[in-house]
């Protein structure tokens, strides 16, 4: 055979040891393919502080930079617990704020996940410093130091103006409706209230005389719990019975019929329009803007469902804050009352807010009614403006944008916590994150520790 039809194409071994596509390779080798399994059961030996966990630009480090600035001793001098006296030692506040507030960057508002992030998640663990933090050590902090959390932010935003970064220029204020934590279900009317009450009085003497009867090998905690859960149910009634006077003045001066409700979990929530249509219990958040910085300079929390009236509370906020006022405020027409009107001008601010028409009066030479007062009349005069329009638009850009960052992407969709004081604890820690993340970014210099 000559050499050149050794390999020729009808020599048979050709045939057998080159197959012609990957199929036929399949066909020939027919065994299972060969691969690299993941072996999650192995022991691995790692040599890795906390400290290289995460990038040396990490948000994480930036908030604790940040946190370095403001003054939290009023934090420290809470804590009973002191050396070389009695007590077990506390966790370091600022560890519990920082984790709040990166949380909250993050949009996780739960103290349960959050205590569990400390466990599993790097940046959390860099935080925390290797402590396992209970979820209800967190808890506790973000409500119970609501006052000590309105100084930083107070103090924030005082360090901030006095940079030049705030310059109440422009303030736009506008209200979002938050979700309470209560069922639509718990609200109930004033003649089931009263039997819920003698139910749970009912319950309580029956559990006390229970106990009574119990030898003493019953389990402590276990009956503490019970007796502190029948009692609080018992509180809650009363308290929702409480509110309900208030549900009935409120719907007397707005001329609403039906019986007023009020809820057993939550007293203080009230049912309110969303902004998908729909009624639940919620909590009517409040917030001002400084337009130019985009920062918030008040926040405030009203179980009120409409925005009427609340410009004055909100203004007295900024002054007591900043000690100054706003030379514009920007407002929705649900806002346009007409004393609010008047005390805004007596204070020389100059309002922007959306002229309510009236559908049979269309003509803008009829808009002046005999009961307008000077500064009435002036607004509605200055709203038919091209200026006015122009600068009325700042507001649509900055604090509908921001209410939506706030829910969004920092977790202000649902509060998990019940009442006024503690809803209004929460809303502040949230609003000193967002002005914190606002502030690194246009302000480094002033809230950034020059020790890092």
């Amino acid at each position: 055979m000559a050499a050149g039809n050794l390999f020729g194409a009808d020599d048979s071994f050709s045939k057998l040891s080159k197959p012609s596509s990957a199929k036929a390779r399949k066909t020939t080798h027919g065994g299972k393919p060969r691969l690299i399994r993941a072996d999650r059961r192995q022991l691995r030996l790692e040599s890795r502080s906390l400290d290289e966990l995460i990038a040396h630009d990490h948000r994480a480090r930036t908030l604790w930079l940040a946190s370095e600035r403001l003054d939290l001793s009023a934090f420290y001098s809470a804590i009973d617990s002191v050396e070389g006296g009695p007590g077990h030692p506390a966790i370091d506040p600022r560890v519990l704020l920082v984790l709040w507030l990166y949380a909250i960057s993050e949009g996780v508002g739960s103290a349960r996940r959050l205590s569990r992030l400390c466990r599993e998640h790097d940046a959390y663990r860099w935080i925390a410093g290797g402590l396992e933090i209970c979820h209800r050590v967190l808890s506790d902090f973000r409500v119970h130091h609501g006052e000590k959390l309105d100084h930083l932010l107070t103090e924030l935003l005082a360090s901030l103006m006095k940079a030049g970064v705030i310059t109440l220029q422009t303030v736009a204020q506008d209200g979002t409706r938050v979700r309470a934590s209560a069922g639509a279900a718990s609200f109930r009317r004033r003649k089931s209230l009263k039997k819920c009450l003698r139910e749970a009085k009912e319950q309580v003497k029956a559990l006390k005389t229970k106990l009574d009867d119990e030898d003493e090998t019953t389990d402590k905690r276990k009956r503490a719990a019970h007796e502190r859960a029948a009692r609080q149910r018992e509180k809650a009634v009363e308290e929702a019975l409480a509110a309900l006077k208030e549900v009935e003045a409120s719907r007397r001066r707005n001329h609403k019929k039906g019986e007023p409700r009020a809820s057993t979990t939550d007293p203080e929530a009230r049912v309110m329009k969303m902004a998908d249509g729909g009624f639940r219990p919620a909590y009517n958040c409040q917030l001002a803007t400084d337009v130019g910085s985009r920062l918030i300079v008040a926040s405030r929390v009203s179980n009120s469902g409409g925005d009427m009236g609340q410009v004055e509370p909100t203004l007295e906020e900024i002054q007591q804050r900043l000690g100054a006022k706003p030379e514009r405020y920007l407002v929705d027409g649900g806002y346009a009352k007409r004393e609010s009107i008047d005390h805004l001008t007596e204070q020389e601010i100059t309002v922007y807010a959306r002229v309510q028409h009236n559908p049979k009066t269309r003509d803008p030479s009829k808009l002046r009614q005999r009961v307008d007062s000077p500064a009435v009349a002036a607004w509605k005069e200055r709203m038919e403006t091209d200026e006015a329009k122009e600068i009325y638009k700042l507001r649509a850009a900055t604090i509908e944008t921001i209410n939506g960052d706030l829910k969004d992407h920092r977790g202000l969709t649902r509060f998990r916590v019940r009442g006024l004081e503690r809803v209004q604890s929460v809303l502040t820690l949230c609003v000193l994150t967002y002005n914190l993340l606002r502030a690194i970014v246009i302000a480094p210099e002033v809230v950034l520790s020059s020790t890092a």
